[in-house]
């Protein structure tokens, strides 16, 4: 099992790195094209299956989007939807633990999951031949999840563990998690994925049973199929096995709004480290917003790779940083944008934060260069064509697309939307999200460990 996940972000984003000449135009029409294959049919329970045949190779990838992250949980309540991304891979009332993994290795397969802020996802990779089993094992820890009290305190002391090694035992981690904290007031994109300390040791049983009843209901999953299958047998086999799953009550909806921020919060850390850290999050859009696209080619130009504006000006000109990276945090609620730079042991925090708000400051004077804008095109571009050229890869965006935008057909006229961006939209959307009043700085300034104890007097000889 992978572990949480903050950020989905649109093919590549910040992370690509290939500089490749590929036009997103290029193959857009065919691509388009491929559309038509793709199906879609929601059971009479709400299930909502999406199939896109793919028979280069007898393989299969299903991916279950549940629709639960730390976005559903409230106070006392946090890191329920982690948790539960662990237990649904520890038995069920009709088989024991382990025996999910030990069926599906025994047939060629695998599997992973990973939590966000909005969903829970389940991903399996098989065999053609084991279509039918697949179907039966996630159909059933849907259905019949054992809750255990051995097995939960055992899972409970795991993502403890977790936590202490992911987030509290890193610089880093720990202060996006203070960022974030701090500049959500109200939303609950304020909450850890994995959850407050305090609350991983307190969920009881009557908690871990109403949030599987609330949130795991076939009315609240989305499954994607991608491979050697065709629609009308993957909706059959789906009416057999998930059909009979009784719908469950709507889940409640998230209706907080975050108030609008009218002043830069500031948060200050001191650790023991070697490295001063530093990273500001901008308020930015949701995923549903048109200027998605812009955005997530807007940080490409700052941060995708040893050539963006930000590595060059702050890593090789200026020599302020050792590495800077960011993104955008795409939900179904607006989320932040956010910049990270790690400095030099001796490094200046203040410098390096001038020196950012120099480049953002010119950015939203000047724009970026038509050369900046096709360099984000091309790397987006090279990522997304390297995506779809697998089962997996097209399974996970047109996951994207079927829940986070609501539509899995906007997944084949991504590419010409992308193509069509200019920079004028790019310094637009600069100036909506790069505003001061609207943002959170954190800090964090290294303490100093000691390399060795004080040395001890010697007892004195008898």
């Amino acid at each position: 099992m992978a572990g949480e996940e903050r950020a989905l972000n649109w093919p590549g984003g910040a992370l690509a790195r290939s500089g490749a000449a590929v036009p997103l135009g290029a193959a857009a029409g065919s691509f388009a094209a491929a559309a038509a294959l793709v199906r879609t049919q929601v059971l009479a329970n709400g299930l909502t299956l999406v199939v896109w045949p793919d028979h280069n190779i007898p393989s299969v990838a299903l991916h279950n989007w549940v629709r639960v992250g730390s976005r559903n949980e409230g106070t006392g309540r946090t890191g329920l939807a982690h948790f539960f991304e662990h237990m649904m891979f520890n038995g069920t009332s009709a088989r024991a633990q382990g025996e999910f993994d030990r069926l599906m290795e025994r047939q060629g397969g695998s599997n992973n999951a990973y939590t966000s802020q909005d969903v829970t996802v389940y991903q399996d990779w098989f065999p053609r031949s084991a279509l039918e089993l697949v179907f039966e094992l996630e159909s059933d820890r849907i259905a019949n999840l054992a809750l255990r009290v051995e097995v939960v305190e055992n899972e409970r002391k795991v993502v403890y563990s977790e936590r202490r090694l992911r987030v509290e035992d890193s610089n880093a981690a720990l202060l996006d998690e203070q960022v974030q904290a701090s500049a959500f007031r109200v939303h609950p994109y304020r909450i850890p994925t994995i959850g407050w300390p305090a609350d991983i040791e307190s969920w009881t049983m009557a908690d871990l049973q109403q949030f599987y009843r609330t949130y795991y209901a076939p009315n609240n999953c989305t499954l994607i199929l991608v491979g050697d299958v065709e629609p009308d047998e993957a909706f059959a086999l789906a009416e057999r096995t998930f059909g009979k799953i009784p719908a469950g009550p709507a889940p409640p909806p998230v209706q907080t709004i975050e108030p609008e921020q009218r002043g830069e919060r500031r948060v200050v850390l001191e650790r023991p480290g070697q490295n001063p850290l530093l990273q500001i999050a901008y308020h930015a859009i949701q995923a549903a917003d048109s200027r998605e696209p812009a955005l997530n080619l807007l940080q490409t130009i700052l941060v995708g790779g040893d050539a963006s504006r930000l590595h060059r000006s702050l890593v090789e000109e200026q020599r302020l940083a050792v590495a800077i990276g960011g993104g955008w945090s795409e939900g179904f609620d607006p989320n932040v944008f956010t910049l990270q730079a790690t400095l030099p042991a001796d490094g200046e925090l203040e410098a390096a934060q001038a020196a950012i708000d120099a480049e953002l400051a010119r950015l939203l004077a000047h724009g970026v260069t038509e050369a900046e804008l096709q360099r984000a095109k091309n790397m987006v571009a090279a990522d997304f064509w390297r995506g779809v050229a697998t089962i997996d890869g097209k399974a996970r965006l047109l996951g994207e697309y079927a829940v986070m935008h609501g539509d899995a057909q906007l997944l084949f006229s991504a590419p010409e939307g992308y193509g069509r961006v200019t920079r004028e939209q790019i310094q637009a959307i600069a100036r909506t999200v790069f505003n001061p009043e609207r943002r959170t700085v954190g800090i964090l300034r290294p303490l100093e460990e000691l390399d060795e104890l004080e040395p001890q007097s010697e007892p004195e000889s008898a």
